[in-house]
């Protein structure tokens, strides 16, 4: 069966979160197998889905070292953190305070603060390929001073994280019945990451602030590591239900984002959620936002294409789509650059 019949013949609403094991991938087989995995579980229904991986090879000290930054930074007066705002550096790189987007456009504001990085060498190179390349638009990042060994534990967990997104983006080839290296030369060798600190929600539901509202990702999937025991995020389903992604210790949620699902022709849809932290207590989550590279030109891949299922979107470029999602996002801030709410 052709993966556009496949398409055809799924339809049931998920009430649950499956779970891939990562951890056999040594031979081709073993990656057509797991790929089989990621395909039905982005496919199980006609809606939203997503899935998440184990035994992914992130260090356990990894997470814990960058968790430790997260709290470190969040804790400093705001403005110490504001010398660091996003504004004041280049492409969204640094600070976010609390309510500076709004992703929602039925929403009032987005409830956390981050701390926003892009590529960077632990230790810089002598010949810096990616900075000597013109088309890689690496731009620097912002660091805090005071703060011994945040640095280190951002850049430590960006290089393991980045390293499943090459994995996944191989196997995520092979679920659409693509040679295993398609996606190779178009992956985006400097993906954006955040670390996300989301303070309790102590307003009423209906208040149009939440941690951050309903939406779906820009680039091609979502990375997402998120703090055990402290329930927040929450999918979309097929039957409009929001279903808890309930974290699990050792795990990372992969949400399906925009680009891939134009690329699918909505064989693999974006994965819309939430995250609501009514838990009482400060939570934290780390999510890498892996994509194609800015000139790369985003179309119905032949594969999710049929007669009967002709091309549902045009051809846009990845770099063009994510900055237009990325303006509007920003431009609906209830705050001013100063990180002052707006009257």
């Amino acid at each position: 069966m052709s993966l556009v019949e496949t398409a055809v013949s799924v339809g049931r609403a998920f009430d649950s979160i499956p779970i891939i094991d990562l951890g056999c991938s040594s031979t081709h087989e073993e990656r057509a197998a797991l790929a089989r995995q990621i395909r039905d579980a982005c496919m199980n229904s006609l809606s939203n889905e997503s899935f998440a991986v184990k035994n992914h090879g992130i260090p356990d000290e990894n997470i814990d070292r960058i968790l430790s930054a997260m709290k470190a930074f969040f804790s400093l007066p705001v403005e110490e953190k504001m010398k660091l705002h996003h504004r004041q550096g280049a492409h969204y790189r640094g600070f976010e305070p609390l309510l500076d987007s709004n992703i929602d456009p039925a929403n009032r504001g987005d409830l956390y603060e981050g701390f926003v990085i892009g590529w960077e060498e632990l230790v810089p190179k002598d010949v810096d390929e990616e900075k000597a390349d013109k088309s890689a638009l690496v731009f620097p990042n912002l660091w805090p001073s005071e703060l011994p060994g945040f640095r280190e534990a951002f850049i430590d967990y960006y290089h393991a994280a980045f390293g499943v997104g090459r994995d996944l983006h191989r196997l995520f080839a092979l679920a659409l019945d693509l040679p295993e290296t398609y996606f190779d030369d178009k992956l985006k060798r400097y993906p954006i990451m955040r670390g996300l600190h989301y303070p309790p929600q102590t307003g009423p539901e209906d208040d149009g602030i939440i941690g951050i509202g309903a939406h779906s990702d820009f680039e091609c999937f979502t990375i997402l590591w998120q703090e055990p025991g402290i329930q927040a995020l929450q999918i979309l389903n097929s039957e409009n239900k929001w279903i808890n992604a309930t974290p699990i210790p050792g795990t990372l949620v992969i949400n399906i984002g925009d680009l891939l699902s134009r690329w699918t022709n909505d064989i693999f849809r974006s994965t819309v959620h939430r995250a609501v932290n009514r838990s009482g207590v400060r939570r934290y989550s780390i999510p890498m936002f892996i994509g194609a590279n800015p000139h790369v030109e985003v179309e119905p891949l032949p594969t999710c294409v049929s007669p009967e299922r002709p091309a549902k979107y045009g051809t846009v470029t990845s770099g063009e789509y994510v900055q237009k999602r990325i303006h509007e996002t920003y431009q609906r801030s209830p705050t001013t650059s100063n990180g002052v709410t707006k009257a």
